[in-house]
């Protein structure tokens, strides 16, 4: 009897080591969702996306980002990536929500912070701007464009928080020395409506009854007269203005030379 028992328990300690054996497989196999092929393949699109980028060729790079992340949605790269593509092409709000996703994978990825510090900017969100490009510098202390667009931030921030700030002010320094710029004012130059525009404005500056009072003969009255002429601009031709400010500022950060990853 005695014999019985231990046989039925040997039975029963084996078909319990059977069960635990499915289980342990079954645990193991969850363990790797990611497939090497897929992987390999979508480190090959990030490239190919990084030469559509070098090539300006935007659209292109953000499908190619897209495809990568679609074989690997664990990567922050491949979403920090799409949204400077997404940048170039003004699509901003795309561009932060992909640097969000970013940080979500990697909360010390500097260059998703610094991405998004662009994007803010852009959108005229300073503050916020300025939060992103400080966190960037906490992580990466010592790159030099995350120093810069933090400057540039801060004093946007500064312009918008000063009364006597205006949605027309620009820095004159950095535009002269803009080629883009320079050719947009020679091209509106050759624009009959501005020609005779300034004509006006210089005849009532200079000639006009209030000359050597109201004139161009000091700081003050060439500012109003810059002032005057840029609203009139503004008014007659709103999308020019506005392209103009588009120029501006994407030239003014120093994202242009960013290698991506």
């Amino acid at each position: 009897m005695q014999l019985f028992v231990s046989c039925g328990n040997k039975v029963r300690w084996m078909h319990i080591l059977r069960m635990n054996k499915r289980v342990w497989k079954n645990d193991i196999l969850p363990l790797s969702n990611s497939v090497p092929e897929d992987v390999g393949k979508a480190d090959q699109l990030k490239d190919e996306g990084n030469n559509h980028m070098k090539e300006e060729n935007y659209t292109a790079a953000v499908d190619c980002y897209t495809q990568a992340i679609e074989l690997d949605p664990n990567n922050a790269v491949y979403y920090c990536n799409r949204a400077a593509a997404q940048s170039k092409l003004s699509h901003y709000t795309d561009a932060i929500k992909d640097c969000e996703k970013a940080i979500a994978i990697d909360s010390k990825y500097s260059k998703a912070y610094g991405r998004m510090g662009l994007a803010l900017t852009a959108m005229n969100k300073f503050e916020e701007a300025v939060t992103s490009y400080q966190k960037a510098l906490d992580l990466d202390p010592e790159n030099d464009s995350y120093k810069s667009n933090l400057k540039i931030a801060e004093q946007k921030l500064r312009e918008v928080a000063s009364p006597t700030g205006t949605g027309l002010s620009f820095d004159m320094a950095s535009l002269i020395n803009n080629p883009a710029f320079i050719t947009m004012a020679a091209s509106l130059m050759q624009n009959p409506q501005v020609q005779q525009l300034m004509s006006g404005m210089m005849t009532n500056a200079i000639g006009g009854p209030a000359a050597g009072v109201g004139g161009l003969t000091d700081l003050s009255s060439l500012i109003q007269a810059g002032q005057q002429f840029a609203q009139q601009i503004q008014q007659q031709n709103p999308e020019l203005i506005e392209q103009l400010r588009n120029h501006i500022r994407s030239r003014s950060f120093s994202s242009s030379t960013e290698e991506h990853s």
